[in-house]
């Protein structure tokens, strides 16, 4: 079994390049295989009034960032959520491999949902997909049928309480977006889906400094849980589990 982990940096980076960089070099050093950013517009997503606007509009990530990040890049993949087409237009320019579609944005109540969904869709490229606010499924699929997609398990709670995982559903999914504090909840899914003998899963959490202090910094977990994540996962698919007759 193949196990793919991404780090999710959301707005852990802080609006620090210096930082960003850091975080993309240990979660390279953790042994994940992709790290993820978001490009938003602020205005688009948050009010002014947001209490945590201030941290918000500081963590929006711009072109000219991107760039600088890319350009680094030490042999990690490098993908991001993008919220309106325009940013989909400039990954294009940098050639990333794929692209996220955020819970929210599967809901269609932010500006460009479905231009931005319809620009990732004109890129045959595969889409990692998280539906944890809910949404149709059925016209998110139509939308992206020339892409090969990836559905996450995912609840959007900030932070998840486990006992709110349905496991039993998260059977289903190829993919699990995990918001629960720690490592727990992506082990138990990597064994349940080994059980499934499934060929291929991904994981994404949030991944932060120790320091950090930002609006996700709560739900991450630092890098040094990221090497144990990718430590117990390789562990785990590499069992030999016996089928039951």
């Amino acid at each position: 079994m193949r196990v793919t982990i991404v780090a999710e940096i959301g707005s852990n980076w802080e609006g620090n390049l210096t930082k960003a960089k850091k975080l993309i070099r240990l979660t390279k050093n953790a042994g994940a295989d992709a790290v993820k950013f978001q490009i938003w517009r602020a205005e688009d997503l948050y009010s002014p009034n947001h209490p945590q606007w201030k941290n918000i509009k500081k963590s929006e990530l711009n072109f000219k960032s991107v760039k600088t990040l890319y350009a680094d890049e030490i042999g990690i993949e490098f993908f991001c959520s993008a919220f309106f087409p325009e940013a989909v237009e400039f990954l294009e320019s940098i050639d990333v491999k794929r692209y996220k579609v955020a819970s929210r944005t599967c809901i269609f109540r932010d500006p460009f949902s479905l231009e931005t969904l319809q620009a990732k869709a004109r890129t045959k490229k595969p889409i990692i997909i998280s539906m944890g606010m809910g949404g149709n499924k059925k016209k998110i699929k139509n939308i992206f049928s020339s892409n090969k997609t990836i559905f996450c398990y995912c609840i959007s709670d900030y932070p998840l309480e486990f006992k709110k995982i349905d496991w039993k559903k998260a059977k289903n999914f190829e993919g699990f977006s995990d918001h629960t504090i720690g490592i727990t909840a992506p082990l138990i899914f990597t064994i349940l889906k080994k059980e499934q003998s499934s060929k291929h899963i991904l994981i994404e959490k949030h991944v932060k400094l120790k320091e950090s202090k930002g609006p996700d910094a709560a739900t991450s977990i630092n890098t040094d849980e990221l090497t144990q994540l990718v430590h117990h996962t390789n562990i785990i698919r590499k069992l030999k589990i016996e089928k039951k007759i």
